[in-house]
């Protein structure tokens, strides 16, 4: 804090009778390599649990004596805050779901969760999701991570001199994570809050959705249109209308009267099916679901004990507690005969939660619950208000939604998608980037949120393509799925009321377009897998800043337009100006016919020393992706090359007893000769069961060479003789 802002802060307390007291820190420990948690004086876990970590960690020794990162603990009042000093030139990131710029020194972001359609993308806005960390990159390009350890309602500052984390609650620790890389960091922000789980195949590959498909009828069309003109798709969504009158786990009587026969239709078909479940319940005394609830007793109540109603789509509705075990596992109990009509996925929309309070007054607006709603709690967490309870209640939604889906399905990997969540909340859902907007702005700025996301744990997320609110033109719609098809997360999407937004909607040429864009994505799948493999053991993200390349290279560090796929894949989209790159070899690939001489699509870079495994061109992921295998390589300067190949069934959960096969690929150039051959295997599975038949293509100084081969004997290619 420099000398003017503590003036205006000693001010500001003197005058208004509120004296901050500096906290002496009462233990500091370490719990992790390179992990110090550090604990204030005063700190109560009843009026601050942890909503963020895995698991409670457990002290391993005192803490390192060239340790030099301490924060200091303030208490005003009874609102607790912390600050980092920051000494040196350093990077800063993080933040979870941001607008703004990928760099965030100078920035802040307000940590409430919140309904915000049609964000801005200046920074500060509030969004749907609280995710109160941030990484430090020094110049050398080590790195460190803090964990502020609390989901009161707060603000995160990142100044160039200092972090600062103001909250309107009680103490809470803090973990900070000091180590080698900005990779090593998040394994170890991984080993503290957890990894996503391995998703299935199926929700890496295309989704499409609408508020909302009205009808069966319109659903069958839009899933026949795919396959009429041969443009990828796995999934199609149902958003609210599919509900009676929104009633959750409902559906319409005359629009959808039997979802068994839609979800079997469009499995036949190669789809799957995905819908929309909120956490607000129709407060009427006919609905089975209201009843149920009521006879549990699984309401949050005001402060009176009465129940708390709020307006939703349905009207006045009720909200479990999710703070009480008995409310979650009545959620969760709710699945059962909801999975059992063939759904393959879950979306738990409006669970900040929202709440439409548009009759009240503009200053007494919240658009959630009152402050001072009290939460109940039980099974380890404390009765708390609101303001405590508010950043978590998706997080511990979505904690119950996963269960309820696994006791329905448990042979199958849960696909659940949440717009609201906590730090921590990547072990139970996907993400998407809320209700963003059909502009540029909008579509430049999925670029960051996605990297942000990635680098605050959850690498599982992306924007809705196309923008969900106003109308899209064929170009921004071309220009968002050219590149988009390269985030973690892809779906389109599109708000009631504005323009069809399918692949088709915009006319033949960007038709065209949006097949290309769509078969490299899934060409790609059998990269895009492995690297949600090692992001599901690590926490490393899928999609990265370029920096990560070189994360001593300090010009990179504020690149948000071009990034990473992998560690091995350079994603350029067509709207980059004079994108910051990695220096070395970056060879630029081709991967399906058409797709250098459109406009459109992102352009693609391989690294020199990488392979990277291809898929054939297919029109869902139930299709055989290996037939045959593709590998691209790029020797370095050595003429090597090495890449990895992760394969298992594409859902259940057989490869955590050994069914699966992790591949080690390795080139070698020597004089002429290319040699390319599978050096280790990782795993039960025998890929030869499932790949017959390898080519590959080398891509060296600006030329490509061909060959092909098999798993037993490998590929050698004389490039003399091409």
């Amino acid at each position: 804090m420099n000398l003017k802002n503590l003036f205006l802060f000693t001010a500001i307390l003197y005058f208004t009778g509120v004296r901050a007291n500096d906290i002496a820190i009462g233990r500091a420990s370490l719990v992790g390599e390179r992990i110090v948690e550090f604990i204030p004086k005063g700190y109560d876990r009843n009026k601050t649990p942890s909503l963020i970590l895995r698991s409670e960690p457990k002290p391993r020794g005192p803490v390192p004596k060239d340790w030099a990162l301490t924060p200091r603990f303030v208490l005003t009042g009874d609102k607790a805050s912390a600050y980092l000093r920051l000494s040196g030139d350093i990077s800063l990131y993080g933040g979870g779901e941001v607008t703004g710029p990928l760099l965030r020194n100078g920035q802040h972001i307000k940590l409430w969760n919140t309904d915000t359609g049609a964000y801005g993308v200046e920074e500060g806005k509030r969004l749907y999701q609280s995710h109160p960390w941030v990484m430090g990159v020094r110049r050398d390009g080590t790195a460190f991570g803090i964990i502020f350890d609390s989901s009161w309602k707060s603000e995160l500052r990142t100044e160039s001199d200092e972090i600062k984390f103001n909250t309107e609650g009680a103490l809470f620790r803090i973990y900070i994570i000091d180590r080698e890389s900005p990779q090593a960091v998040l394994k170890g922000l991984a080993e503290l809050t957890g990894t996503i789980q391995m998703p299935p195949l199926w929700a890496l590959g295309y989704h499409q959705c609408r508020f909302s498909y009205g009808t069966e009828k319109k659903v069958t069309e839009i899933a026949d249109t795919f396959r009429a003109k041969k443009i990828p798709c796995d999934v199609i969504w149902m958003d609210i209308d599919y509900m009676d009158g929104y009633r959750v786990f409902t559906f319409h009587p005359e629009n959808f009267p039997n979802p068994a026969k839609l979800n079997d239709d469009l499995h036949q078909k190669g789809f799957r099916a995905v819908y929309m479940i909120d956490p607000g319940v129709k407060a009427d005394r006919n609905y089975s679901v209201y009843q149920s609830g009521t006879k549990k007793d699984v309401w949050v109540k005001t402060p009176s004990g009465n129940e708390y109603h709020g307006k939703v789509w349905p009207g006045d509705c009720a909200f479990p507690d999710f703070t009480s075990p008995k409310s979650r596992e009545w959620w969760s109990g709710l699945y059962r005969n909801f999975m059992a009509t063939g759904a393959d996925g879950i979306w738990n929309d409006m669970n900040e939660p929202a709440i439409n309070d548009n009759e009240l007054p503009e200053g007494q607006r919240l658009g959630t619950m009152p402050y001072n709603t009290p939460h109940r709690g039980g099974g380890g967490l404390p009765a708390g208000p609101h303001l405590l309870y508010h950043n978590a209640y998706g997080r511990l939604m979505v904690e119950a939604s996963y269960k309820g889906i696994m006791d329905a399905n448990p042979a199958k990997r849960p696909f659940l998608l949440t717009r609201s969540n906590l730090l921590g909340g990547q072990r139970f859902a996907a993400t998407w980037t809320g209700d963003n907007l059909a502009s540029w702005d909008h579509l430049k700025l999925s670029v960051p949120m996605s990297v942000t996301l990635g680098l605050s744990g959850q690498p599982f997320s992306g924007p809705d393509i196309g923008g969900f609110l106003n109308n899209t033109s064929g170009d921004l719609w071309a220009n968002w799925l050219g590149f988009g098809v390269f985030l973690p997360f892809v779906r389109g999407h599109a708000c009631a009321g504005t323009n069809d937004k399918e692949p088709w909607a915009f006319g033949d040429e960007i038709e065209k377009t949006s097949r290309i864009a769509l078969e490299r994505r899934y060409r790609l799948l059998p990269y895009i897998y492995t690297q949600f493999f090692h992001a599901s053991r690590t926490g490393v993200p899928v999609m990265a800043p370029v920096f990560f390349s070189d994360p001593a290279n300090l010009k990179l560090r504020s690149e948000e337009q071009a990034f990473l796929l992998g560690e091995d894949l350079l994603v350029i989209p067509a709207f980059a100006q004079k994108p910051a790159l990695p220096s070395g070899t970056w060879e630029e690939i081709n991967l399906v016919e058409g797709d250098g001489i459109d406009k459109y699509q992102a352009k693609l870079k391989i690294r020199g020393g990488s392979v990277i495994p291809l898929g054939k061109i297919v029109q869902n992921t139930g299709e055989k992706l290996f037939d045959p295998l593709t590998l691209i390589v790029c020797p370095d300067e050595e003429g090597n090359a090495q890449g990895q190949l992760y394969t298992d069934a594409g859902d259940g959960w057989s490869y955590k007893k050994g069914d699966y096969s992790l591949m080690t690929f390795a080139a070698k150039q020597k004089n002429d000769m290319i040699t390319i051959r599978a050096t280790k295997k990782e795993g039960n599975r025998n890929p030869s069961d499932e790949i017959k038949e390898i080519h590959a293509e080398v891509y060296l100084k600006g030329r490509v060479y061909k060959g092909s081969g098999t798993l037993e004997k490998g590929i050698q290619i004389d490039i003399k003789k091409q």
